[in-house]
């Protein structure tokens, strides 16, 4: 067999939020990755280490979880009052694909920072110390995040005392604002947030029965349904679902019928093929809980619990883009996440998750029967954790 010689190409590795992932500059990729198509991908599943049978990515950048199955490409914005381009794959873990059909909220939080160290942004813009501002257009989703980076001495600063739950280390806060955030969609609800034009529907589920949800477009297409009706408390950890086939079946199930109830998909098959959205949560009203890192979280501590997963398996914390759905859906009376976190108009909620506590706000009004959300906010945390190279065979795309 000939030998073929590996082909090294600027990375950085970064954390963000309660993800990881590869980033890249766009105009770092080789040329033939630089557009849209099976050259990207077939880069990109290379770098990460998939399709893996073993499902362990050994050999590449990924630790399979959807958590880390992850890649950004980044490069200045051609739009006006942008200054980052921002497109996002998820790369499935066993799948020979790579899903860009939405965004990663937590990776959201690094784009601003690297976008800064990677001359990205113009320098005369970033201070000695102080705040930088960078507009960021998710192309995915055709969105703007504005994210707050904090800068000491001239660089970004990334050692600091906020602290994330999910994440073991204190760090650096990244403030990250989601502009519109609701998908304007062509479903039966004319493209409102809600493609079937309701705030609660009844969704039938072959083999499983007829489910009370919220189908959302917000942040991140996502499905919301009660615990108590799949059986469930809302206060599970990974170990109580990730390991059990027949629920991790029954929410795929659910998952496929609510992409297909929003216009997601043309037929159920399609499902298989789009992992990364729409994503399934479930909630319930406020319980106290062992988190995963063994603190307690008392049920005086949170407004709800809400449980979700992500490419096929509970998520160890929360989605991003999903924490953006969440405060979306408790601002709005009427859903069912408003109705777990006891109803009313609110404009913020902390919700409790499988590795703690998040507080999201959300502002959104009713206009002529329409509800709209103008922007979601949280606060996160970014943090290089390796810069360099990654190298793929040369033959690998």
């Amino acid at each position: 067999m000939p030998h073929i010689s590996q082909i090294k190409i600027p990375a950085t590795y970064m954390r963000g939020g309660t993800s990881k992932g590869v980033f890249f500059r766009l105009d770092d990729l080789p040329d033939a990755a630089r557009v849209p198509g099976p050259a990207r991908d077939a880069l990109l599943l290379r770098v990460i280490g998939s399709p893996d049978p073993y499902g362990k990515q050994i050999d590449g950048m990924g630790a399979a979880t959807s958590s880390t199955s992850k890649t950004v490409i980044l490069s200045r914005s051609s739009r006006p009052d942008h200054d980052v381009d921002y497109l996002f794959g998820q790369v499935s873990i066993d799948q020979p694909f790579v899903d860009w059909s939405g965004n990663c909220g937590n990776l959201s939080a690094a784009v601003g920072p690297f976008a800064i160290s990677n001359g990205l942004v113009d320098p005369e813009r970033v201070p000695r110390d102080g705040v930088v501002t960078v507009r960021i257009w998710q192309a995915n989703i055709g969105k703007t995040i504005v994210a707050h980076v904090p800068v000491a001495d001239g660089a970004v600063q990334e050692t600091g005392d906020f602290e994330l739950d999910g994440v073991t280390f204190p760090a650096a806060e990244v403030q990250l604002e989601f502009i519109d955030p609701a998908d304007e969609g062509d479903g039966e609800g004319g493209g409102t947030m809600f493609p079937t034009g309701r705030m609660v529907d009844e969704l039938e589920v072959p083999g499983i029965g007829t489910l009370t949800a919220t189908l959302i477009n917000a942040g991140i297409p996502t499905i919301f349904v009660n615990a108590g009706d799949i059986g469930y408390t809302g206060a599970e950890l990974q170990d109580a679902i990730n390991g059990d086939a027949a629920a991790l079946a029954m929410f795929e199930t659910i998952r496929a019928h609510g992409a297909l109830r929003m216009g997601l998909i043309r037929n159920i098959d399609e499902a298989a093929q789009r992992q990364h959205t729409p994503k399934i949560a479930f909630v319930a009203r406020p319980a106290g809980y062992t988190a995963s890192s063994g603190r307690t979280i008392a049920a005086g501590d949170v407004d709800l619990l809400v449980r979700a997963l992500s490419m096929g398996k509970l998520h160890h914390a929360m989605m991003g883009t999903a924490a953006v759905a969440i405060g979306t859906a408790a601002a709005i009376p009427g859903t069912l996440v408003n109705l777990a976190a006891g109803g009313g108009a609110r404009t913020a909620v902390r919700f409790g998750h499988p590795s703690g506590t998040l507080r999201v706000g959300a502002e959104a009004t009713c206009v002529d029967g329409q509800w709209k959300v103008t922007r979601a906010s949280m606060s996160r945390s970014a943090r290089v954790l390796m810069e360099g190279y990654v190298r793929v065979p040369g033959n690998s795309f």
